[in-house]
C-alpha cells in the first residue's frame, strides 16, 4: 500500500498535545484547596466528588462552576463565609495553577519542532472557546510552529468536530487536497472519524 504524500498536519490540542484531564484535576484540586482555606465548611472529597458532577453536567466551559457548587451543598457549608469570596479564592487558585502548570508534552514539543523544520503547512483543529483555546495555542507556545492562518476553533468558525466539513475547510485553508492531509488527535468520534469521513489521514 502506498500512503499519500503529507502537505499539511492539524493538531487537536486537548489531550493531544497536552494533557488536559490531568491538568484540569490538578486544577480543580487547588481550587476547592483554596475554598476551604478561606472557611469553606465541607469535606474535601464531598466537594470534589461534587465538582466533579458540576463539570459534568455543565461541560468544562461553563463559567459559574464554583457558585453552582456551592448552590449544591448545604447552606451550613458557607453560613460564616461570603460565598463570593469563596468563589474568587477558587477561581484564583485555578488560574494560578493553569499558568503554573500548562506545560506541552515533552514527545509533542519534539515532533512539532522537527516538523516545522520541513515543508509540511502545520495547523490546528480544536473544540472549544475561542478566547480559552487561543489562550492555550499561546501559553503552549504552539503559536512558534503552526501557521496562524491555520488555527481552527470550532466557536470561532461555527462548525463541531463531528461534522467533517470542518477538516475539510482547514484541508482547503491549506490549499492541499483531503488526502495529503492529516490530523492528530485523541478522540475516536470526534478526531478520529470525522476527520476520516472527510478523506484526511487520522
Amino acid at each position: 500500500m502506498t500512503l499519500p504524500l503529507l502537505r499539511a498536519i492539524f493538531f487537536d490540542i486537548d489531550d493531544t498535545l497536552y494533557s488536559s484531564s490531568e491538568f484540569a484535576g490538578r486544577a480543580r484540586e487547588a481550587s476547592v484547596d483554596a475554598m476551604l482555606a478561606r472557611g469553606l465548611a465541607a469535606d474535601r472529597a464531598r466537594v470534589l466528588t461534587e465538582l466533579a458532577r458540576v463539570v459534568e453536567e455543565f461541560g468544562s466551559n461553563d463559567s459559574r462552576h464554583f457558585q453552582r457548587l456551592l448552590d449544591r451543598l448545604p447552606s451550613i457549608a458557607t453560613a460564616r463565609v461570603n460565598p463570593s469570596l469563596l468563589v474568587s479564592a477558587g477561581m484564583m487558585a485555578y488560574h494560578e495553577t493553569k499558568w503554573r502548570e500548562l506545560r506541552l508534552r515533552p514527545e509533542a514539543r519534539d515532533v512539532l519542532q522537527a516538523l516545522a523544520a520541513t515543508q509540511v503547512a502545520l495547523g490546528v483543529v480544536t473544540a472549544g472557546i475561542t478566547g480559552k483555546q487561543m489562550e492555550k495555542v499561546l501559553r503552549l507556545g504552539i503559536d512558534r510552529w503552526v501557521d496562524p492562518g491555520l488555527i481552527f476553533i470550532t466557536d470561532q468558525v461555527g462548525i463541531a468536530k463531528t461534522n467533517p466539513r470542518l477538516y475539510k475547510l482547514a484541508a482547503r485553508k491549506a490549499r492541499v487536497a483531503t488526502g495529503e492531509a492529516m490530523h492528530v488527535g485523541d478522540h475516536p468520534t470526534r478526531d478520529v472519524e470525522s476527520a476520516a469521513r472527510a478523506g484526511l489521514v487520522t
